[in-house]
């Protein structure tokens, strides 16, 4: 009686060993992906002052906007370091995904004016850096995809049966999600046949 009371034991702590060391898998994963996006958006932080120094040769009259796009950039920057310190913090998420929204916007902001400025369009500087904008977008866009699978993945987890046992006992927190969503996106498109 002894020894299968002792086998039951040593089953039931690998077993606990086996799920809470998925669980630490999971969570080192989201955050790993985290990082990537850290990078890209790093990158994307960097190429920002470059735009606004190449746009404001042309745009002497849209101060500010320009100051807009800066100050949209540094507020970003601080809520990405917050969110790289701690991207199990759903606040940090939630404020790294406002200020990225609202750069943004005030990116949109500067290229719907740069559309007024003929020489600011053709300036070789300001093709160059708003083609590296859009790929590093796009390199922001996969690294945000594969944060967000990673979390459900966490997530999913964390919340199951019998892992949930295990993620409540050694107090593992959800992940959010990072949803950097422009609005217009989520909008029908408007299509006309006239």
């Amino acid at each position: 009686m002894g020894w299968v009371f002792l086998g039951i034991l040593v089953l039931l702590v690998i077993f606990v060993v086996v799920v809470y060391n998925g669980l630490v898998g999971a969570r080192n994963a989201y955050k790993n992906a985290f990082a990537q996006i850290d990078v890209q958006l790093t990158r994307r932080y960097a190429l920002i002052p470059n735009l606004v120094k190449v746009a404001e040769r042309y745009m002497q009259h849209e101060r500010e906007t320009l100051e807009a796009v800066i100050q949209a950039r540094n507020q970003a920057v601080g809520s990405l370091r917050q969110a790289a310190a701690d991207p199990s913090n759903a606040d940090a998420m939630r404020r790294l995904s406002e200020s990225e929204q609202g750069l943004s916007g005030a990116l949109g902001r500067l290229f719907a004016l740069s559309e007024s400025y003929p020489d600011l369009k053709a300036n070789q500087n300001m093709m160059q850096l708003s083609e590296e904008l859009v790929s590093t977008e796009n390199r922001v866009a996969f690294a945000r995809q594969a944060f967000n699978d990673a979390v459900m993945t966490y997530n999913n987890r964390r919340e199951m049966f019998p892992g949930n046992l295990v993620a409540n006992t050694f107090s593992f927190q959800p992940a959010q999600l990072l949803e950097i969503e422009a609005p217009e996106k989520r909008e029908a498109v408007q299509v006309s046949f006239q």
